[in-house]
């Protein structure tokens, strides 16, 4: 199949923007839990009507301050309630936010904020503050640094109160969809980020279709509230559109700051959310710490056949759902039942114990992973998206997921598999381009977005990526490889952090690894043995006999040209600290080479 399009199942609103659903949720259900936030570490519950007054409150604040419609106004934090506190407000206005990363260097906080002519930038502490501190004089339109440990929301509120709701109204009934919502800077693999411009329609388009093809998701059959625990990144389109549609779709949302484990499953515990979204790296580190769990507590044969039986009944349910067989069989079945009492049901409460559906995007998830979590319990819908396309463009629906691929179009969106093999798209929620930039911007061809990525469509109208153009890497012999597959089979291995292949004008391809060195210290322990220091752990040969073994299995289900023929175990994981992860954990191929040219000169050596 080379194209296809899924009609819209909504209906693009003429007028109105993102912040009326605020006011329509206050109207009609005042007593709605719209959001909980945490204070002092208790979660406490945030009414509609709340929200509502909340919002209006903050937004009279920021007009007392000058805010007006169509300025520009950057937020730079983790995760928490205030963050969609002020995206709500400056949408009332007609104001558009700017998120920036927390992580940001000076410099790239500079270019981000002087490109998008920002009036005002909110902070969350005394560190982000000094960040934009150091810049502000090359800012001349910056005129106001909000600091929300520094009580930013009160202080703001208080400076409000003279103005009447009226003028807030009077501001609100003048968005549009076609006005600018907030300017996403791209993360960007090479080259300084480019500022995408999205406006309310786009948001409109991607959530309301996401609600209505996903109901069983967003939507409740019990009189158990629907809730989700956002802790991707709000600075991220993903994160933003799940905000959007948690307040247009009527489901609760709480604010986690960070993706570390250490913190998130006790966040979860406590939150106890309906349905989680997250990037695969999420749903492979609660994979291993439940593995590395049975493991310690000596129950690893039981873990892992487990762990076979929710693979083999997930794919007999995938095969159903398809009309490719009849389903599981009474014997699967019952070893189902089985393990669901003895590891499944435990690991959801790991999760809080209510959770049912995961969404995931961002990089690809390991199909076996997929199915053992689909048979756990868990149904994670994998899908696909760009901050070009307000995220998902694709994504499986969750009555048919088709485990290994991203889905289907999201309704209203067509997908297009160009000759040679680029995928293009086209929908609603396409950015109109990117800021300061002369031209259409984005690579539209007759209306169609090329996403620079590489994929095929199936018989279903299921989307995979296989690859992305520009990391394609072709060999002195002339071999075009796709590193992306083999990368996410080395790095299915539990030992493995990260893998990145090589190879350009090479004889053939290699590749760097890092280690887990949780999960080393962990696979250390279990065999009786002292925790190595990094610089010893790359050079132990039981360590590295388990590593030949994974680049083995990753190479038995390559192509000889895709084949790893060496590698390199680097001591240290790649960061985004050092310049070689974008802020959403993607490599940064140049910088990595650059960084290891004497590794990688090393490998080729005869």
């Amino acid at each position: 199949m080379r194209e296809v399009a899924v009609p819209a199942l909504t209906t693009a609103p003429r007028l109105g923007g993102l912040a009326d659903a605020v006011f329509d949720n206050a109207e009609e259900r005042p007593g709605l839990v719209a959001l909980r936030r945490s204070v002092g570490g208790q979660w406490q519950d945030v009414t509609a009507a709340r929200f509502r007054d909340e919002v209006v409150a903050l937004a009279k604040g920021l007009l007392s301050q000058g805010i007006r419609f169509g300025d520009r106004v950057a937020i730079m934090s983790r995760n928490r309630y205030e963050w969609t506190l002020f995206d709500f407000a400056l949408w009332t206005l007609g104001a558009e936010s700017v998120p920036i990363y927390p992580t940001s260097s000076s410099e790239r906080v500079r270019w981000m904020l002087a490109d998008s002519d920002c009036v005002a930038c909110v902070v969350e502490d005394e560190s982000h503050a000094m960040t934009v501190g150091a810049v502000i004089n090359t800012l001349p339109a910056m005129t106001a640094i909000w600091q929300l440990d520094a009580d930013a929301v009160g202080t703001l509120t208080a400076r409000g109160t003279g103005i009447d709701d009226e003028v807030v109204h009077r501001h609100r009934l003048a968005v549009t969809p076609e006005a600018v919502a907030t300017v996403v800077y791209t993360s960007g693999t090479t080259g300084r980020p480019r500022g995408c411009v999205l406006t309310h329609g786009n948001f409109m388009a991607e959530c309301d279709n996401l609600l209505a093809r996903w109901e069983p998701v967003f939507g409740s059959r019990t009189d158990e509230p629907v809730s989700t625990l956002l802790f991707l990144p709000l600075a991220n389109v993903f994160g933003r559109v799940v905000e959007v549609a948690a307040v247009r779709g009527r489901v609760c949302v709480g604010h986690q700051p960070g993706m570390a484990l250490a913190s998130l499953l006790p966040a979860l515990a406590e939150f106890r959310p309906t349905f989680v979204l997250a990037v695969p790296y999420v749903f492979e580190k609660v994979f291993s710490a439940a593995r590395h769990q049975a493991e310690t507590a000596g129950r690893l044969g039981a873990f892992d056949k487990a762990v076979d039986v929710a693979v083999r009944y997930a794919e007999a349910r995938e095969a159903k759902a398809f009309g490719e067989g009849p389903g599981p069989s009474a014997s699967l079945r019952m070893q189902h039942q089985f393990y669901d009492r003895l590891v499944y049901g435990r690991l959801r409460e790991t999760l809080g114990g209510r959770v049912r559906y995961g969404m995931s995007g961002g990089s690809a998830m390991d199909r076996r992973l997929g199915l053992f979590f689909a048979g756990a319990g868990l149904t994670v819908c994998e899908g696909y998206g760009m901050t070009e396309t307000t995220a998902a463009v694709t994504a499986n629906p969750p009555d048919r997921v088709r485990f290994g691929t991203v889905g289907p179009p999201v309704p209203g969106t067509s997908v297009r598999i160009a000759e040679d093999g680029e995928v293009w798209v086209r929908g609603g929620q396409l950015s109109g381009g990117y800021l300061n930039e002369s031209g259409a911007g984005l690579a539209l061809r007759d209306g169609w977005l090329a996403t620079g990525d590489l994929g095929t469509l199936d018989d279903a109208g299921y989307l995979t990526i296989t690859g992305r153009k520009k990391d394609v890497i072709v060999t002195s012999k002339g071999k075009s490889v796709s590193p992306v597959l083999v990368e996410e089979r080395v790095r299915a291995h539990p030992l493995v952090a990260q893998c990145v292949v090589v190879g350009n004008d090479r004889p053939h391809v290699a590749a760097l690894l890092t280690l887990d060195h949780e999960a080393v210290r962990h696979w250390l322990a279990t065999r009786g043995r002292p925790v190595l220091p990094p610089e010893e752990m790359v050079r132990d040969e039981e360590l590295e006999a388990e590593l030949r073994r994974a680049v083995g299995a990753a190479n038995a289900l390559a192509s000889q040209a895709e084949s790893i023929r060496t590698y390199v175990v680097l001591p240290s994981p790649f960061t985004e600290e050092e310049g070689l992860l974008t802020p959403s954990l993607k490599p940064r191929r140049d910088a990595i080479e650059e960084a290891f040219a004497g590794e990688i000169e090393e490998m080729y050596r005869p």
